[in-house]
């Protein structure tokens, strides 16, 4: 993966990406023992992270890209018990045996999955566990995707599937698609024609100025 591929794209990001829902992540705090220590790999702009802070454990939020990383300081504001570090899946630079459960929300494709396999194992307590979290699409080209990475990276995943229903204005909407690492940037020649086509789109199939999209939320956990 290339660390720019997201950047000018952090506000969007943050605004439409959808989050997680509360039964994926009382799963997650489930599994976690007292007092345990998370690291979110590829953190983004806290969508997964900030859940995590938010039941008071401690968090290293590791995110290469520097627009990425400045959204998350963002959301991060009001904790103290989160630690921002730039570092990539592959390098962390966290200390060995550091972390009880290690988080991947909707990022593990673009890992170099041998590379992030060995810094699991470095950083991650032994008997410790390692989770990928996917926001899927029925019908998306994701779920393709997030089955082949995790088929490659796991190797006997417990796994659980939650519904994810979302509603879009045409704002949110419109930032979703911005957000993704292949639509145009606002300087672009094209994106003019592109906003137009999303516009066209949105009022095709909203219903009272809202977009509905049924996603799920499926996680991905194994033990190390």
């Amino acid at each position: 993966m290339s660390i720019e591929n997201f950047t000018g794209k952090a506000e969007d990001y943050a605004k439409g990406r959808p989050g997680y829902p509360k039964a994926a992540i009382d799963t997650i705090v489930g599994l976690a023992p007292k007092g345990a220590v998370f690291a979110d790999i590829g953190a983004g702009t806290g969508k997964l992270t900030v859940k995590l802070a938010e039941h008071e454990y401690t968090v290293f939020a590791v995110e290469p890209n520097a627009d990425m990383r400045k959204q998350l300081t963002i959301t991060l504001a009001p904790f103290s018990n989160v630690k921002i570090i730039d570092g990539t899946a592959e390098t962390t630079t966290l200390p060995d045996h550091s972390v009880d459960i290690l988080t991947v929300a909707h990022a593990l494709h673009w890992f170099s999955l041998d590379s992030f396999r060995a810094e699991c194992c470095r950083v991650v307590k032994p008997g410790g566990l390692v989770m990928a979290i996917y926001n899927l699409t029925p019908g998306g080209g994701m779920i393709h995707l997030s089955k082949k990475t995790t088929d490659a990276f796991f190797t006997n995943p417990m796994t659980w599937e939650f519904p994810n229903p979302m509603e879009y204005t045409r704002e949110n909407w419109l930032a979703y698609i911005a957000s993704q690492e292949e639509y145009p940037l606002a300087t672009d020649p094209i994106y003019d024609a592109h906003i137009a086509a999303i516009n066209a789109a949105f009022d095709r199939d909203s219903v009272d100025g809202l977009l509905s999209c049924n996603r799920v939320t499926k996680i991905y956990c194994e033990r190390i």
